[in-house]
């Protein structure tokens, strides 16, 4: 499944059981590990679990399968790992703890930090 298509088929995902604060991260320049995040709010644990179990379910049928799942248990912050699109619901009040999408956003890209490495724009005197 392209991108876009995951993307739109996890958002409406969360939107199908009203998600609140969806947000998109491209961080394809920031890590290999994955092309897109989505963030995601829930108003209690039921509820994020409910949310992320629904990603699964509209994936499985769209012929995605989920590479893993974490924090089902606790589910005031889940994980789904879509390989090119990682989905994480959490709580408010989790989310606001570890703001990831201030984060993200911080994070100097691959190229950058290869680039200090080498020598690249602290050079000497």
């Amino acid at each position: 499944m392209q991108i876009d298509a995951l993307k739109t088929l996890a958002v409406d995902a969360l939107e199908e059981l009203k998600a609140r604060d969806i947000s998109l991260m491209d961080v394809s320049r920031l890590t290999s590990v994955t092309d897109l995040m989505v963030i995601a709010s829930g108003t209690s644990t039921r509820h994020v679990a409910a949310l992320a179990d629904n990603v699964v379910e509209k994936a499985k049928a769209g012929g995605v399968q989920p590479l893993g799942v974490e924090g089902e248990n606790g589910a005031d912050w889940v994980l789904v790992d879509l390989g090119d699109l990682v989905v994480h619901v959490m709580l408010p009040e989790t989310r606001q703890l570890y703001d990831l999408e201030r984060l993200w956003a911080d994070l100097p890209s691959d190229a950058e930090v290869r680039g200090s490495r080498s020598g690249g724009e602290a050079g000497g005197a």
